[in-house]
């Protein structure tokens, strides 16, 4: 099931415990180029950044503490971690996919452990 999005924006669908699913502005990072830069430098992120592929982030040159959710080829949440600047994140197996976003935003939408979203492009 290759997914082939494109660096741009669109929108994360989060299906939460048989809540209504929450929207989220997404921002695709998916050239080699765009997953490098990803939040560095940045003060604030709108919704949520998605890097693929990628199976591990860091955190240094960030400016502030990120939420980070790996996922698997299907889209489900496999671990949800929250990452302060200047940190390595050991690399995720199973990981295809990383979502990242301000720290604590996750949680308002529902994210964890075997929550399964969609990717909205464009």
């Amino acid at each position: 099931m290759g997914r082939r999005w494109r660096d741009g924006r669109g929108r994360l669908v989060v299906h939460g415990d048989g809540a209504a699913p929450v929207t989220v502005p997404l921002e695709l990072a998916t050239s080699y180029r765009a997953r490098t830069k990803g939040l560095l430098g940045r003060d604030s992120v709108d919704g949520a950044i998605l890097l693929s592929p990628a199976n591990s982030v860091h955190t240094f040159r960030m400016r502030i503490p990120i939420d980070v959710a790996y996922l698997n080829r299907d889209l489900t949440v496999i671990a949800v971690r929250t990452m302060k600047p200047g940190r390595l994140g050991l690399p995720r197996l199973r990981s295809r996919h990383v979502l990242e976003a301000e720290a604590g935003a996750m949680a308002g939408w529902g994210l964890r452990v075997g929550v399964r979203v969609a990717v909205e492009a464009g």
